[in-house]
């Protein structure tokens, strides 16, 4: 979802219907306050910001927009009839991610919507990708794709590793050996669970107290409990 703050509603209906009919849905607004009202119930992948608008101009609002937590990594693209060096570089300390000036050609800015889209989505891949898997006193990096213990760094086989994160990553639910097989051997055969149940068994064993948080479920297949 794309919101467009313009108050002008000849530009606003222009924008939000070459959006929606480039695949890209959009609502707009005429105002801060009409923005606020729907961020208090659904956050936007990114939102065009006129700066010359009724109130509070585009630059208070980009500000209100970056010190808010729930806000403040929404990429914002300002739009702006003022077209100065001094004016983009008050708009982009101001913490926007682009600055398009008008009068702008309508493909032009679903390519820079694009753009930023983009590189604001592969940072946050980036970013999540950073944060290390925890559970209990087991901590996985995947960037360096290590295991810790506690203090204690746990060398595992790769099969045990992808065994783990898929746990960590799913924890609380319960996998399947089935499951566990397609997602870490590429394959699903009854005749060959015992596979998993017996990497399973080492990697707890390597755990040592931290794999008594993968349970055993009914039988049925494994899950990462809550306790350590």
């Amino acid at each position: 979802m794309i919101y467009c703050v313009e108050d002008d509603a000849g530009i606003r209906e222009l924008v939000v219907y070459t959006l929606q009919n480039t695949g890209l849905e959009a609502r707009g607004f005429s105002d801060g306050g009409a923005l606020f009202e729907a961020l208090r119930t659904d956050k936007p992948q990114l939102i065009l910001l006129d700066i010359m608008l009724p109130g509070e101009d585009g630059i208070t609002i980009l500000r209100r927009l970056r010190a808010a937590q729930e806000t403040a990594n929404i990429p914002v693209i300002l739009l702006t009839a003022k077209n100065t060096e001094y004016d983009k570089v008050i708009g982009l300390d101001s913490g926007a991610d682009d600055y398009i000036a008008k009068p702008f050609g309508m493909m032009e800015l679903v390519a820079r919507i694009r753009a930023v889209l983009r590189r604001t989505q592969g940072a946050a891949a980036e970013e999540e990708a950073a944060r290390p898997l925890v559970a209990g006193n087991i901590c996985v990096d995947e960037r360096a794709h290590s295991v810790h213990v506690g203090e204690t760094e746990v060398q595992l086989t790769l099969k045990e590793y992808q065994l783990l994160c898929l746990l960590m990553k799913n924890r609380g639910a319960v996998l399947t050996r089935d499951v566990l097989l397609e997602n870490i051997w590429g394959y699903g055969n009854e005749s060959e669970t015992r596979t998993v149940d017996v990497h399973i068994r080492t990697l707890r064993q390597k755990l040592g107290a931290g794999g008594s948080m993968i349970e055993t479920v009914r039988g049925v297949g494994y899950r990462m409990g809550d306790h350590g």
